[in-house]
């Protein structure tokens, strides 16, 4: 149980109604509000799970969200519950929270490393509240309460937390790659880059994050805050998103956004959530593109050292994926050419997708999942491909070297049909982009 009843009780019910859900009860807390009849009947009707065992394609304007039933919420044992800990039991396993655990630092607080004596010398990360920083208590609560809820391989797995008197610790299990950020901007002498088919894979895997999020949990989340910092790496560099302080319920009823102060980190938020307050599914998808981007290109998503008009990576890069032009000189100059251009090509479409400024043109997170899925599935190949020179004006991609790239064993006939499928799912979407954008012209 992740709190005591008389604290779950107020906290609880506090945070949702903050967030303007009301009561859902998908959460199973029965007794917290009563409600008329008729109220019961509806919510039920909106919290009922929706499965779907079909997939759509590429592009498809119905699969916003491929509802699909969670593997993971079925797969989780009893013994992976919330945990309650006391501040004496932390600061054990963080040996007093000395200066040499500390591992991290963020809005919410200093993130330390430990070792549960209790969970068989279990390696945690420790998070504690700092009283002065950004985040506060209503972080604290939104951040336990939706990974108490939320289970899937590609999110942070909440162990346990600590609210024993002024003190707001949680503990996770421990990441031992570290952050995205830390392998695209921090590199260690003795680090080696991360290659193109660890970027794809992770880029998938943080979609797959997000997706759950979006279109499996019950009411749908949005993140809010998405960014090369709180997409921590485990074994095999699997991601899963972390910190969710920012987060809140996605719209109801028949409402488009949640209204809410403006939060985040600059260079990931989307243009429209920063002049309105409106958040939407749409405005997490902008986010990705950002993140995408700093995966493709190795750059940071605002880097003062750069000139006024290149400090944003959205503003360098929009350009040059406009025109076409330059497209290879986009590539992180830390891949050293050891990548398909095709892929290259495709995985930028999908970024320029994702951040497009009307957020209406964005692709939906189902979408993006199987862009990224088609790209896994064709990873690079060093023993069968040349390495790419990055110093072409333009990109220029052959039959011949698209066929080259392909394994020697795969179904080329399959291959024919997903790409075609894909040319014509991305083509589709240019051609939205380019209606909006004259009717707005219009307007």
């Amino acid at each position: 149980m992740l709190f005591h009843q008389k604290e779950k009780k107020n906290w609880f019910n506090w945070i949702l109604i903050d967030q303007q859900m009301g009561y859902c009860p998908c959460f199973g807390w029965g007794k917290e509000k009563k409600l008329k009849s008729g109220e019961k009947k509806e919510l039920s009707k909106k919290c009922k799970p929706q499965l779907s065992s079909g997939v759509g394609s590429v592009g498809s304007k119905s699969s916003a969200c491929s509802r699909q039933e969670s593997s993971a919420l079925k797969d989780e044992p009893d013994g992976n519950r919330t945990q309650t800990f006391s501040y004496q039991q932390l600061a054990t396993a963080t040996k007093n929270f000395r200066k040499e655990s500390l591992i991290g630092q963020g809005g919410f607080g200093a993130v330390y490393k430990g070792q549960l004596e209790s969970n068989g010398q279990q390696v945690v990360a420790v998070k504690q509240l700092d009283k002065t920083g950004l985040q506060g208590e209503k972080e604290f609560l939104v951040e336990a309460l939706m990974l108490s809820l939320l289970r899937h391989p590609n999110l942070v797995n909440l162990i346990g937390y600590c609210a024993e008197g002024d003190q707001r610790l949680l503990v996770y299990k421990y990441m031992q790659q570290g952050s995205l950020e830390d392998h695209l901007h921090y590199l260690r002498p003795d680090q080696k880059p991360l290659d193109w088919n660890k970027r794809m894979t992770i880029a998938a895997g943080a979609a797959k994050g997000l997706e759950y999020l979006h279109c499996e949990a019950n009411p749908p989340v949005i993140y809010r805050d998405l960014k090369s910092s709180n997409i921590l790496l485990g074994e095999d560099f699997n991601p899963k998103l972390s910190d969710f302080g920012l987060a809140k319920f996605g719209p109801s009823g028949d409402k488009s956004h949640v209204s809410t102060r403006i939060m985040g980190t600059h260079g990931y938020c989307a243009p429209e959530y920063l002049t309105s307050g409106k958040l939407t599914m749409k405005s997490d998808i902008f986010s990705f593109g950002v993140v995408l981007l700093e995966l493709i290109t190795g750059r940071k998503a605002l880097d003062d050292r750069h000139a006024r008009e290149e400090r944003f990576l959205v503003d360098w890069a929009r350009p040059m994926l406009k025109d076409g032009m330059n497209i290879l000189s986009l590539a992180d100059p830390l891949l050293k050419g050891h990548f398909s251009k095709s892929t290259l090509k495709k995985a930028l479409e999908v970024a320029f997708m994702c951040i497009q400024e009307n957020a209406n043109s964005r692709p939906s997170i189902g979408d993006v999942v199987l862009a990224l899925n088609y790209l896994t599935s064709h990873p690079y190949n060093p023993n069968e491909a040349k390495r790419v020179s990055v110093k072409g004006p333009e990109f220029n991609e052959s039959p011949k070297e698209t066929t080259r790239m392909l394994d020697r064993d795969f179904d080329r006939e399959r291959a024919v049909a997903e790409a075609k499928m894909w040319g014509e799912s991305w083509r589709e979407k240019r051609r939205q982009i380019a209606e909006n954008a004259s009717n707005g012209s219009n307007r």
